[in-house]
């Protein structure tokens, strides 16, 4: 080890063996538990490189500056532990829990945080600290120097990061599918490419971020601050947008929504198209491709569109009461406030789409056998849907795959979900009375009393 006049030494970190590991988290464990004797255990400017730390439990523990490249920490309890500069490249932290760690100047390059929560995790910049004898960390008094998180390349599927701060964070090609990120402030963070594919982002921060090439489809922007954001190439088709910033013109240069070519005739000319080819099953005519297209307000009322596309598709406002819909592919559309009410959706895919204030009032969501198609029966997919406040009253919905779903405050009123897939859905404030939920997947649902 070298020291310098000024008694900085090098930052090589020195590696932990497994005793001394063991004999660290017992101390951990007491310390957490209240028990006489017990340490906080500190790995501060350590390399625990390479090791097993899955399910442990570290909560509060100093791993500032430690190096973890590669590390397994699946489903460990990290919550307010001190991850300050600590490198976690291409660590595995799939549903660990990290709410409120300090991450800020953390290395997360290519690391898979899949699940995780982290909820208030501070991963602004930090400032470059230096390692002295004692083995404190200190801020040299020149040229400080600020390090950005690092996110790019890392798999974020379905984490939590509610009002996570992540400002100047480098997020470039991160994968954040399916994420929350309500009222996270990204400000000045850099997400080029980054996959944002459904993820909610009501109330987030995102003045003077760069999004260019970020993909959006599905995401919820609403009451997002967008001042001097970068959309350029962004693609937004279906994402949930607020109209005021939309008239804005923040989204300029960003792939939105397409208007159906011809107007009201180009849609009706489709109808009889894909009419003509449900008929004659497939040889004439052609199948209805509504996928990416601005329709809000559509009259759609009894329409026979059984296999059409909408994926991503704006249908908020739009009559479709009564229509035939039989597996047709509304997967990450905009439904919201859609009349939908009686229509036959059996097999239909509506994954992640949209239906917050939609009326689904005795329409059929149950499984449908394709003639031809041997005894294989499609299941409704409904799962990640957004149904908050949404009206199912003597909707069918057996077998229905509504894992993950958002039933908030959904009126399901004599509703069937007889072997439904529930698992963690979230039905706080559904009205539930006559509802038929017999072998329904309930493990994990949020229900109200429970």
């Amino acid at each position: 080890m070298k020291f310098d006049r000024s008694g900085w030494v090098d930052p090589r970190r020195k590696p932990v063996n497994q005793q001394e590991l063991q004999a660290a988290l017992a101390g951990h464990d007491a310390f957490l538990r209240g028990i006489k004797g017990g340490i906080r255990a500190s790995f501060k400017f350590r390399d625990l490189s390479q090791m097993d730390l899955s399910h442990r439990d570290l909560r509060e523990a100093d791993l500032s500056g430690a190096r973890l490249f590669g590390a397994r920490l699946s489903g460990a309890k990290l919550t307010g532990a001190n991850l300050y500069a600590a490198d976690l490249r291409l660590a595995h932290l799939d549903r660990a829990e990290m709410s409120r760690c300090d991450m800020r100047g953390a290395c997360l390059r290519g690391a898979i945080l899949t699940g995780a929560a982290m909820i208030e995790a501070d991963l602004r910049d930090g400032t470059m600290l230096h390692r002295r004898r004692s083995g404190d960390l200190e801020q040299p008094g020149f040229d400080t120097q600020n390090v950005p998180t690092e996110l790019t390349l890392a798999t974020m599927r379905e984490t939590n990061l509610t009002r996570a701060r992540v400002s100047n964070a480098f997020v470039v090609q991160t994968d954040l599918t399916d994420s929350i990120l309500r009222g996270a402030r990204f400000n000045n963070a850099n997400l080029t490419n980054a996959d944002l594919t459904g993820a909610d982002l009501e109330g987030a921060d995102f003045s003077s971020a760069n999004l260019s090439g970020a993909r959006l489809p599905g995401a919820v922007l609403t009451n997002a601050k967008l001042v001097r954001a970068n959309f350029a190439n962004a693609v937004l088709v279906g994402a949930i947008l607020d109209p005021e910033a939309v008239a804005s013109g923040i989204f300029a240069g960003a792939v939105l929504p397409a208007a159906p070519v011809g107007g009201g005739t180009g849609i009706a000319d489709a109808l009889r198209e894909h009419e003509t080819w449900v008929m004659s099953g497939g040889k004439s005519g052609r199948r209805a491709e509504f996928a990416n297209l601005a329709m809000p307000g559509v009259d759609l009322t009894g329409a026979r569109l059984s296999a059409a596309v909408f994926h991503c598709a704006t249908l908020n406002d739009s009559r479709i009461a009564d229509a035939n819909l039989v597996i047709a592919d509304f997967s990450l559309a905009d439904l919201r406030n859609a009349d939908l009410a009686k229509s036959d959706l059996r097999g239909a895919n509506l994954e992640r789409a949209t239906l917050t204030g939609a009326d689904l009032s005795e329409s059929l969501l149950g499984p449908v056998q394709i003639e031809g198609g041997g005894p294989h029966q499609f299941r409704t997919n409904m799962r990640r849907a957004r149904l908050a406040m949404a009206r199912l009253r003597g909707a069918d919905l057996r077998m229905a795959n509504l894992s993950g779903a958002l039933l908030m405050q959904a009126d399901l009123t004599g509703a069937v979900l007889s072997g439904a897939d529930l698992s963690g859905a979230d039905m706080r404030g559904a009205n539930l009375a006559g509802a038929d939920l017999t072998d329904a997947d309930l493990s994990g649902a949020l229900l109200d009393g429970g």
